[in-house]
């Protein structure tokens, strides 16, 4: 085996495999190394199994980042568009779930299949159980300690991802790496991932442990409206992972339990049609059955509308419309998708992703600080960062 390589990749995940086989593709002599014993684990595991591996309606405003301009580029030159080409072109077959959200029909192993491919015919080398213990800069690019041998390359690209999921072999070692050669690195946390409640709410909402209902919830000026699932740690769904990724310790979330609703108009009216309605015959319209019983039994909702004062209705009405909790915390980097912060991009170019003091040295992926709604934007982040460093490197 080589040991001399026009450009080595650190991971073999999404963004890693993408930049390998678009340079293998220019002729240039390639090298994945990853410490794991298979690659893309995280694509395997991603969607449920079957990879929400796009969104067609991706674009820069669905991600984060302290820099918030310098996604534009990358995502501009390779599109949503552009990945499910090449999906189709495996013969690859995929469903629209949510609006724009594209999912494999059949497993996630798919995508990972298709990238393997596109490395072998690009002649793009993967070497797995490979552990990178030292990198160092020489004159003529790096060379690079490994279980496996001494290696050395032109350019370097670092695309060993961030901090969530560990079970998956998630590590600091890209920040490290930055940190290096010199490159700030931003803090860091879990981003889409479930709350932690305290155990006041935690023991009040365990009999809804299970039960989703579409919500629309707010924090630090960001809202989204999709559903939420309590599960027996806490609060997780759609909803839930989105706005974690705006959430910080201490803050409230508010969240509407009718979205789309008016309660206070509604109940007064039903107070008024029907005065002999329950609140709880009122919810049970609106929510699914166990989380509006047990809502009304948290709340001591009994009764007869008629017996429910303006001022009680317009109480009951806030908490539906407006209901406040303050999570303990969230589960953190276990079972978090994403990890929000990471590599300043500020000091990387936003067309090759290349280091501004090293236009030989790059970072992509999850390790920067990018990071992408839930639904297929982080997956398309992988792919454009890994094709503008391998258009490059």
């Amino acid at each position: 085996m080589s040991s001399s390589y026009d450009i080595i990749i650190i991971g073999a995940g999404a963004a890693g495999l993408m930049c390998a086989a678009t340079a293998g593709y220019r002729g240039r002599r390639v090298l994945v190394v990853d410490h794991s014993n298979k690659a893309g684990k995280k694509i395997l595991m991603s969607g449920g199994g079957r990879c929400n591996f796009t969104n067609l309606n991706s674009t820069p405003a669905n991600f984060l980042s302290d820099n918030p301009h310098f996604c534009i580029s990358a995502l501009k030159r390779y599109t949503p568009q552009d990945f499910l080409e090449l999906v189709e072109r495996h013969g690859i077959e995929h469903e629209e779930k949510a609006a724009g959200q594209l999912f494999c029909r059949d497993s996630s192993r798919e995508i990972l299949d298709l990238l393997l491919t596109e490395c072998e015919w690009s002649g793009a080398e993967v070497r797995l159980e490979t552990v990178t213990t030292e990198v160092t800069e020489t004159p003529a690019g790096y060379a690079l300690q490994t279980s496996a041998g001494k290696l050395s390359c032109e350019s370097l690209v670092v695309a060993c991802g961030g901090l969530s999921i560990p079970t998956m072999g998630a590590t600091g070692f890209g920040y490290e790496l930055a940190r290096q050669f010199g490159l700030e690195v931003l803090p860091t946390r879990a981003g889409l991932v479930p709350f932690t409640l305290h155990p006041e709410l935690k023991t009040r909402l365990a009999p809804l442990s299970g039960v989703s209902c579409p919500v629309d919830v707010q924090c630090n000026g960001e809202h989204f409206r999709e559903p939420m699932l309590v599960t027996h740690r806490g609060l997780s769904g759609p909803a839930m992972l989105q706005i974690s990724s705006y959430w910080r310790p201490g803050d409230t979330l508010a969240i509407n339990l009718l979205p789309g609703r008016n309660a206070q108009q509604d109940l007064t009216a039903l107070r008024h049609e029907k005065p002999q309605s329950t609140l709880g015959h009122y919810l049970n319209q609106q929510l699914p059955k166990r989380f509006a019983q047990a809502f009304a039994d948290m709340h001591n909702w009994h009764g007869p509308l008629q017996g429910y004062r303006n001022a009680v209705i317009e109480q009951i009405a806030e908490t539906l419309n407006h209901w406040t909790i303050k999570p303990a915390g969230t589960e953190g980097y276990r079972t978090a998708e994403v990890t929000l912060g990471g590599v300043d991009t500020r000091q990387l170019s936003s067309k090759t992703m290349a280091t501004l003091e090293r236009s030989n040295l790059f970072f992509i992926g999850e390790v920067v600080d990018v990071t992408g709604h839930l639904g297929g934007h982080n997956f398309q982040w992988a792919w454009a960062s890994g094709v503008a460093a391998g258009a490059a490197a």
